[in-house]
């Protein structure tokens, strides 16, 4: 059974960075995309940032484009969200997701406050 585990929230400073991780444990699919999506206080659940598995093609939200980098290592099974600029509307819990054909799995989420 596959896990995601992640790491790398905190608190920072607006115009701060952070690198979030997300390490799929268990046996994992050769086909899939890996995403990072937050959700904030009183809003829904939005798509952050997504590469797939083979090809590495990559899908960013408007509000960050140019600001986050995903990355992956398929070797590790693992899934990076480099966060620069940060502002603080950046502030939401992260989650990390995995899909392929029926499958969508969900990491417990990791906090990202972004204050002065």
């Amino acid at each position: 059974q596959v896990q995601l585990v992640e790491s790398g929230g905190g608190l920072v400073q607006p115009g701060g960075s952070l690198r979030l991780s997300c390490a799929a444990s268990g046996s994992i699919f050769r086909f899939y995309t890996m995403g990072w999506y937050r959700q904030a206080p009183g809003k829904e659940r939005e798509l952050v940032a997504a590469i797939t598995s083979v090809g590495g093609s990559t899908n960013y939200a408007d509000s960050v484009k140019g600001r986050f980098t995903i990355s992956r290592d398929n070797a590790k099974n693992t899934v990076y969200l480099q966060m620069n600029s940060l502002k603080p509307e950046d502030t939401a819990v992260y989650y990390c997701n995995v899909k392929t054909v029926g499958v969508d799995l969900w990491g417990q989420g990791t906090q990202v406050t972004v204050s002065s």
